[in-house]
C-alpha cells in the first residue's frame, strides 16, 4: 500500500478526534455503520467491499468532517484505479463477502415485485377514484360502479400515499431492499448514503442524476408514474432524468 494511501485513514481519524467525536457518534449522524467508518480509518477496504461503496462512504465521511471529498477519493483511486469499462454496473459487487444463493435472490426479487405491484395498485385507485367522482351527470352510469366496487375501495384502508409522489416535475425513490444512493437535483447533492428498506424520498426540480448501489432494490417514479427498476439486485446503475 502506497504512502498516500497509508495517510488517508489517519487524516480521517485525526479530523474526527479533533472534533471530540467517537466513531459511534459519527455513525449515528451520517447513517454509515461504525464497522465501515473504522475500516476507512484503518484502510481495511476489504471490510467495505467493492470500490464504488468505498468511494461513496469516503465522500460522505469527508464532507461530515470538513475534509475535501474529491481529494480523499483521489487518494484512494491512486491505489484502486477505476475500471476501464464505461458501464457503471461492472464496477462493483455488494459490500459483503457472502452472497445469497440464486434461490434466495429469486425469493427476494419476487417479494419485492409483489410489494411494488400492491403499491402501484393502491396509487392507481387513489388517483382514479377522485377523478371519476367529479365527472358530469352524463357519465354517472359509468362512475357509479367504481364508487361501489369492493375491489376499488378496499385498498384505501391500507394505502400509503406518503410513499408515492403525485406532483408534477417530481422524482421519487422507494426502497424495497437496503441500498447506497446518491441523488443530485439541478446540480446539488440532495441525498447520499446507505439507506434501509422502506425508505422513500421525493425530489422536485428540472434535472436529476441518480446513482444506485443496489438497482434491484429501488423503485423509481417520475411525475407519479412507475418507471420500474434500473437493474437487478446488486447492480450499480447511474441514470439521468429530465423532470
Amino acid at each position: 500500500m502506497s504512502g498516500a494511501s497509508e495517510a488517508l485513514g489517519e487524516r480521517f481519524r485525526a479530523a474526527r478526534e479533533a472534533r471530540g467525536l467517537s466513531i459511534t457518534d459519527v455513525a449515528e449522524q451520517i447513517r454509515i455503520r461504525s464497522l465501515y467508518l473504522a475500516a476507512i480509518e484503518d484502510e481495511n477496504w476489504n471490510t467495505i467491499g467493492a470500490p464504488v461503496y468505498v468511494r461513496g462512504f469516503l465522500r460522505t465521511y469527508a464532507r461530515f468532517l470538513g475534509l475535501d471529498p474529491e481529494e480523499a477519493v483521489g487518494a484512494f483511486n491512486r491505489t484502486h484505479p477505476l475500471p476501464q469499462s464505461n458501464a457503471p454496473a461492472s464496477e462493483a459487487q455488494p459490500p459483503r463477502s457472502e452472497r445469497p444463493s440464486w434461490i434466495g435472490a429469486a425469493l427476494l426479487w419476487g417479494a419485492g415485485t409483489v410489494a411494488v405491484l400492491l403499491i402501484a395498485f393502491v396509487v392507481f385507485s387513489e388517483l382514479t377514484m377522485p377523478r371519476k367522482a367529479g365527472l358530469p351527470a352524463t357519465a354517472g352510469a359509468s362512475a357509479a360502479p367504481v364508487a361501489a366496487s369492493p375491489t376499488a375501495s378496499a385498498p384505501l384502508a391500507v394505502s400509503t400515499p406518503a410513499l408515492i409522489p403525485g406532483a408534477a416535475k417530481s422524482l421519487a425513490l422507494v426502497l424495497s431492499a437496503p441500498s447506497w444512493l446518491r441523488v443530485t437535483v439541478d446540480g446539488n447533492v440532495s441525498m447520499e448514503g446507505t439507506f434501509p428498506a422502506g425508505t422513500s424520498k421525493t425530489f422536485h426540480g428540472k434535472n436529476a442524476l441518480v446513482r444506485i448501489g443496489n438497482a434491484g432494490g429501488v423503485e423509481i417514479y417520475v411525475d407519479g408514474k412507475d418507471v420500474g427498476k434500473l437493474g437487478k439486485q446488486g447492480d450499480v446503475v447511474e441514470h439521468a432524468f429530465a423532470l
